[in-house]
């Protein structure tokens, strides 16, 4: 199997997603990786391995550059060049922490949509109390949507879960503001019907309140909600530890305890940091591609290579397109 990389993207390129191919290969020994961006810079710091090819490219998309018109320009960009990997099976899947919005451009006009899906949805694994996780979507990919697309992306999050996260029969919930069917808006309120009809386990609504305690495997929602959530819960997280490392710095006794509870605290940032499940998938292409957050360290870059080797290893994308086939036979 072969993995197509982005080694520029994101804000500790190359040197974390060097460090992160490093530790890939070192655990999958079943892997090969296509590493594309600045030969000199990456190969200062990786030497070689037998299972990497470093792919040269002169250019890169930068975070403030407008992500379709950067897509269309630099066709030596290293993103651009991992996407047309996958679009030309030199690899199984790509991975890169770079641009979102440039990333989804290269997934749609390089990679391509998987026919029968009507908009791709970017989905990450967020953290619950439990450690179980979730999965959300869409995150961003589409401000808006139509009833169909959160049924879609009802199915394409439960086949995520089944095949990737082992979950069988995943609870699919829909977002809402109750949990009574009549409850929400005209989106909320024709998807509902929309998703009980669908080949899911779906559980009908869910609020935001209960999300982190696992209340779904899978909750479907629009990109502008689902966005606001996810940057939510970052935010929430960040604060909590800010507040709980300000509280044990402020006395002599509080620094004695949060000594005695440091592992403790690891412990439960570890379990708060969703880059722990790997990238966020961009489901609906027709191979995988996964967007690692743009600030991870090594440790997300690998689990987001992780990521996508196994959604290659159990053809997702094609499970997907099978599922959602099958939903159109039917309408």
């Amino acid at each position: 199997m072969i993995i197509a990389v982005d080694a520029m993207g994101g804000d500790n390129a190359p040197d974390a997603v060097v460090d992160g191919v490093k530790a890939a290969l070192a655990e999958f020994p079943d892997i090969r990786i296509r590493l594309y961006g600045d030969r000199e810079a990456i190969e200062s710091q990786i030497g070689g391995h037998e299972r990497l090819s470093v792919i040269h490219c002169s250019e890169k998309i930068d975070s403030e550059d407008e992500p379709v018109r950067a897509v269309r320009r630099k066709k030596d960009a290293s993103m651009v060049r991992m996407a047309q990997s996958v679009r030309d099976g030199e690899s199984d899947a790509g991975v890169s922490a770079g641009n979102t919005g440039a990333l989804m451009a290269s997934g749609l006009f390089i990679v391509g949509r998987m026919d029968g899906v009507d908009r791709p949805a970017l989905a990450p694994t967020l953290p619950t109390v439990d450690g179980s996780g979730f999965l959300m979507l869409d995150m961003g990919a589409n401000a808006d949507a139509k009833p169909q697309h959160l049924a879609q992306y009802a199915v394409m999050g439960s086949v995520y879960a089944e095949q990737v996260r082992n979950i069988r029969s995943p609870r699919v919930g829909l977002l809402n503001i109750g949990t009574e069917e009549n409850k929400g808006n005209e989106l909320t309120k024709e998807a509902f019907g929309l998703i009980g009809q669908a080949p899911v386990n779906f559980i009908g609504n869910v609020e935001a309140r209960d999300l982190l305690n696992g209340v779904a495997d899978v909750v479907v929602t629009d990109g502008f909600t689902g966005n606001m959530v996810l940057k939510t819960i970052e935010g929430t997280a960040q604060g909590l530890m800010h507040m709980m490392k300000e509280a044990f710095m402020s006395t002599a006794k509080g620094k004695i305890a949060g000594l005695l509870a440091k592992d403790n605290l690891g412990g439960f940032k570890k379990k708060m940091d969703y880059t722990e499940y790997g990238g966020a998938g961009l489901f609906g292409l027709k191979a995988p591609l996964i967007k690692a957050h743009g600030s991870s360290n090594a440790n997300a870059i690998k689990n987001a290579i992780r990521q996508a080797r196994t959604m290659a290893e159990n053809d997702v994308a094609g499970r997907i397109g099978e599922t959602i086939g099958r939903m159109g036979e039917h309408e």
